[in-house]
Parts: C-alpha cells; sequence; structure tokens
C-alpha cells in the first residue's frame, strides 16, 4: 500500500473537482466519501443530489477562512492530498475498511491525531476499487496549524502497520533515500510525447553515465553539457559553483519554457555536494602515466580491486563507500563492454542503483582503488580480452552478493533488495562473457592421468565441496560451448596455472578463501574464473620451473611420476640432500 502526499496547493474547489469528475481516462466511477472528520451532515455531492462541489469546498474550508479574516495574513498552501493505492494484487476492500485505513492515514500523518477534537478538517473519497484520495484543509478549528514536518516517515510506517493488520501486501519500510517517484503528470506527459522514460528518470541515467568520466564538479557541468542535456547552475559571488539543475531536450512547460529538476530532486545521492565529494575522492594521487604503464589492465586492475571488497566493510562509513563506488564501476563496465554484453550489464547497474545510497555517511575516499578503476576503463581506448572481461564480470556478481548481504545485515531492505536484483543480470552477463574462453579451454582438456593428480588437488584443497566440484554440470546459458560437466574446464585452468609455476591446491584454496562455496550455484565456475584471473602471471621466482611444468598439460607421464615431479620441486635443497644421505 503506497500513501504519496502532493505538494500543498491551494484551490479546494479545484482538487474536488478531479476527484469528482471523470478522470483523465475517464478511469473516476462512482466518487463518494468513505470517511471524514465528522459524517454527519457531511454534504456528499457523489450521494446527495442536491449536494454541490462549491458547499462542500466551503465546508472544509471554513476554518481557513476564519483564521485569514482573524490574522488577515492569507494562508494559501492549506490544501493536503494523499492518494492511498491497494498493491494490484490486493483483495478487494469495502468501503468501511477504506474509511479505517484513512483515518489511520491522517491520525499518522497530524491531520486529525486521536481524541482531537480541534483537529483539521478532511475527507476521503473513493472513485476506483484500488484507491483513495485523502483531502484536508490545513488550518485547525482553534485556528492554528498542524504539525506535519516528517509526516511522510510516519504514513509509511502507518501503511506498513495497516498492511500487516489487514493482510495485504507487505511493502518494505521507507528510508528517504528513494529516488524521484514519477507523478501521474510526469507518466503521462512521456507516454503523449513517445518517450519510454519520464524526464527525471531519463536524467537520472545520463547523470550516473557521467560521473565515471569527469574528477571535478565544472568537469561533471561541461560533461553533462556536451552530452545534449540542458544545465542550470547556482554560483555564488566568488564563482564557486553552489548548485546545479538539469533539463531534457524537448520537456517544457505550457508557456514554452525548459523545465528543469534539481539534481537532489531526482535522486538524494545526486545532489551537487554529494557528487563532489566522490569526485574529489577518486583524483589520481600519482603520476597519470603511473597506472598506463601498470602491466595489468584496467579490467585484470578492477578486478583485483574488488577481490578484497569483502574485508573492506567492516567499517560501515567505509563500506557505504565501496558499495558506492561499485555502483560506478558496473557503470563504466555496461558502457565499454562489448555489445552482446551491455544490457545485461546496463539493466544491472540501473537496478543496483539504490543500493549505493543509505543513511550511512559514505566515508569516499576509501574507496580510491575502485573509483579509479571505474575512470580507468571508461578511458580506455583498447577493449578488454575474452579472460580479464570474464573475471571482472564474475567478480562484479560476489562483489553485488556481498553488498547484498552487508545491506541486509544492516536492516537496509531496500539496498539489499536491489543488490539483489542486480545479480542475474550479472550472472547471465557472466555466462556469456566467459563462454568464449570456456570454448577454448574445453577444446584442449588435459590426459586422464593429469585430470585424476587435479582431482586429489581439489578433494585435499576443497574436500567439503569436491564432489560438487567435480560433478558441477554445465550451466544452462553455456550448454552450447559445455555439453559434459565443468569439471574438465577446470583441470585445464590447473594445468595453465601449473604451467606458470603455481601450485593447484594452493590456488585452489585461495580461491575457495575469496569466494564461499557454500552458496555457489556451480561451484566450479567460481574456481574457473577466480583461478584464471588469479594464476593469470608465472608465480614469484618459479619462471624456470613453470617451463619445465608446461609439458603437463598433454602428457601421459603416470601418476605417479607427476606427483614425485612436484614433490622433487616443493622440497627446499636441503632437505633433498638430507634424503640423498639417507
Amino acid at each position: 500500500m503506497i500513501a504519496a502526499i502532493k505538494p500543498a496547493g491551494s484551490n479546494t474547489r479545484g482538487l474536488l473537482a478531479y476527484l469528482y469528475g471523470p478522470g483523465d481516462h475517464d478511469e473516476h466511477l462512482d466518487p463518494h466519501i468513505v470517511a471524514g472528520f465528522a459524517m454527519l451532515g457531511m454534504p456528499d455531492p457523489g450521494r446527495a443530489e442536491n449536494a454541490t462541489l462549491t458547499e462542500l469546498a466551503r465546508y472544509l474550508d471554513e476554518p481557513v477562512r476564519l483564521r485569514n479574516g482573524e490574522f488577515g495574513q492569507k494562508v494559501t498552501d492549506h490544501v493536503w492530498h494523499c492518494p492511498v493505492r491497494a498493491a494490484p494484487e490486493d483483495r478487494y476492500l469495502s468501503d468501511a475498511e477504506w474509511g479505517e485505513i484513512a483515518q489511520r492515514v491522517v491520525e499518522a500523518a497530524g491531520i486529525a491525531p486521536t481524541g482531537d477534537d480541534l483537529a483539521c478538517r478532511w475527507i476521503a473519497v473513493r472513485h476506483a476499487d484500488d484507491h483513495i484520495h485523502i483531502l484536508a484543509t490545513t488550518v485547525r478549528e482553534d485556528g492554528r496549524r498542524p504539525k506535519l514536518h516528517d509526516s511522510g516517515i510516519r504514513v509509511g510506517d502507518a501503511c506498513r502497520d495497516i498492511e500487516k493488520d489487514s493482510g495485504l501486501r507487505q511493502l518494505k519500510k521507507g528510508d528517504r533515500t528513494g529516488a524521484h517517484r514519477p507523478t501521474q503528470a510526469e507518466m503521462h506527459k512521456a507516454e503523449r510525447l513517445g518517450w519510454d522514460q519520464t524526464s527525471p528518470a531519463w536524467l537520472q541515467d545520463r547523470i550516473r553515465a557521467a560521473i565515471p568520466h569527469v574528477t571535478g564538479a565544472e568537469e561533471f557541468i561541461a560533461y553533462l553539457e556536451a552530452s545534449g542535456i540542458e544545465v542550470q547552475v547556482r554560483r555564488g559571488p566568488s564563482g564557486d559553483l553552489l548548485g546545479y539543475a538539469v533539463g531534457r531536450p524537448g520537456d517544457l512547460n505550457e508557456a514554452g519554457e525548459q523545465i528543469y529538476h534539481p539534481g537532489s530532486k531526482i535522486s538524494p545521492d545526486l545532489s551537487l555536494p554529494k557528487i563532489k565529494a566522490r569526485l574529489e575522492s577518486s583524483r589520481p594521487e600519482e603520476h597519470p602515466t603511473a597506472r598506463r604503464n601498470h602491466p595489468s589492465t584496467p579490467w585484470h586492475q578492477a578486478a583485483d580491486a574488488l577481490d578484497t571488497l569483502h574485508t573492506d566493510l567492516a567499517e560501515d562509513t567505509h563500506a557505504q563507500a565501496h558499495i558506492t563506488a561499485l555502483g560506478e564501476l558496473l557503470e563504466a563496465t555496461a558502457q565499454t563492454a562489448p555489445a552482446h554484453l551491455r544490457a545485461e550489464l546496463r539493466a544491472a547497474s540501473k537496478a543496483f542503483a539504490r543500493a549505493q545510497r543509505s543513511q550511512i555517511r559514505a566515508e569516499d575516499r576509501a574507496a580510491h582503488a575502485l573509483r579509479s578503476a571505474a575512470r580507468d576503463i571508461v578511458h580506455t581506448a583498447i577493449g578488454p580480452d575474452g579472460s580479464a572481461l570474464a573475471a571482472l564480470v564474475a567478480a562484479l556478481v560476489w562483489a553485488a552478493i556481498v553488498a547484498s548481504r552487508w545491506h541486509e545485515a544492516k536492516g537496509h531492505a531496500h539496498q539489499a533488495d536491489a543488490a539483489r536484483q542486480a545479480v542475474p543480470h550479472l550472472q547471465t552477463a557472466a555466462d556469456l562473457a566467459l563462454a568464449p574462453t570456456l570454448a577454448e579451454l574445453a577444446a584442449r582438456p588435459p590426459r586422464e592421468e593429469a585430470r585424476r593428480v587435479f582431482a586429489s588437488d581439489v578433494r585435499a584443497a576443497v574436500p567439503e565441496h569436491a564432489e560438487r566440484v567435480l560433478a558441477d554440470p554445465a550451466w544452462p546459458v553455456l550448454a552450447t560451448v559445455l555439453a559434459d560437466p565443468a569439471w574438465p574446464v577446470l583441470a585445464t585452468v590447473l594445468a595453465d596455472a601449473e604451467a606458470r609455476g603455481h601450485q593447484p591446491h594452493q590456488l585452489l584454496r585461495e580461491a575457495a578463501a575469496q569466494r564461499e562455496l557454500t552458496t555457489a550455484h556451480q561451484p566450479a565456475r567460481v574456481l574457473i574464473t577466480r583461478i584464471q584471473h588469479t594464476g593469470r602471471n608465472p608465480a614469484p621466482n618459479r619462471r624456470a620451473e613453470a617451463a619445465r611444468r608446461r609439458s603437463i598439460n598433454a602428457s601421459s607421464i603416470p601418476v605417479q611420476q607427476i606427483r614425485a615431479h612436484r614433490q622433487a620441486v616443493s622440497t627446499p635443497p636441503t632437505e633433498q640432500k638430507n634424503r640423498q644421505h639417507r
């Protein structure tokens, strides 16, 4: 059940004309009052033949007229309007039930507190099965104004209680972090102009898309203008940027003037101060060519930055900063990924937006590495290779799961749900990104003898998950690539890593430690992407030995010789001499 308090108005008669009229699409049927401050003697134009809208408006406005006559200064914002709508799947509610709901809403808002005989005048009008409109005039019978501060929060809490008491669909409690909810007028305007989105939603997408590209507020404004967005700025006497508002080209008012929306009204985290804090935290701390000369690609660096995400969530302000930056990295990846992945990544980025903000203040500088990775990705001209992209998208899947669990532990219901909604899109993108790599790996599996050795490594490194890993079937998206279980591909990945000088059992343990396997639907896939990423480079100080190990992948050396070879390599020289003397 949703109650949406509208901005205060000044025309009681005009609002009544809408409530009792046919509606914009002839959807208003049988309008009538189901509850009010005093039902006896209430003129109801929907039920009484001689009652008029003007008479009802005067009845509701009486305290307003008395106050205006007594104090001389007219009250012009006295019309309080709150539609209350049930969910589509909720049961039919009778007039009596809607009347009780209206009573609880006005009590929670402060319009008519329980036992207050001098409260505001109000009515609830029903003209459809699934909702009512509450209209109140916000001057009390004693001439005072009601205390309506934070009324939206209180009304939301009352709706959650009503849902529970009435057996209706239960929504999550509001926390003031939600984005701008489109109005009926905005939705009708978008439909009339053939737009897929309302103007605030369209602008929000483009503001979020701009953030990874810029490093300062002035650059941010310039980027929006270059993107074709109408921008209006507010500056102080010194010329410093104090605020901004944006408009969608072609979104005009009745006078033909551009309509602008302040960033903070589009979404709470898009105000200028919050954007400046995020951008300043991502300014490079080293020479601009330092990361350009780094041997790893930006996609590998981003995956590396995500590796430690679960360890960076101990401090709440740092955790929120990392999750906010994770959303920026998602957006950057969606913009630069190959075309066949973009739809899923964009859907994931859009779903994750609510998870980027909560009531916990973010210590933005704590997430410098993630933001730097996002900026490097959008400024890199060369696209990612297949394994790097697969590793990054797989890391994003796990990062979104970690974010949802952190939000859930903190009681952030909306944010946890947003992060969970992003996971299926990321999972599909990860499958698609991994498909070419898997096809290449599946084409060159190790010999049976080597696979047996690697199977022993799996059982030793992750004994509680070994059988699931070895029997993990090919997942649906990759059925055309893998008709057999995924284990042979994992064996190939282990063989490649061993050829670079890594210890397979050590890589398996490290991969299991980075991403727990208990809740993984495809544990073999988790290990494939993790080991491919961490084992992509030769092991330190093992380059010469790596050259000797490359033959294991295609060899038919007996298991006993392979194990003896590993033992000899891993045994310190002094111990080898002692064994020879013995």
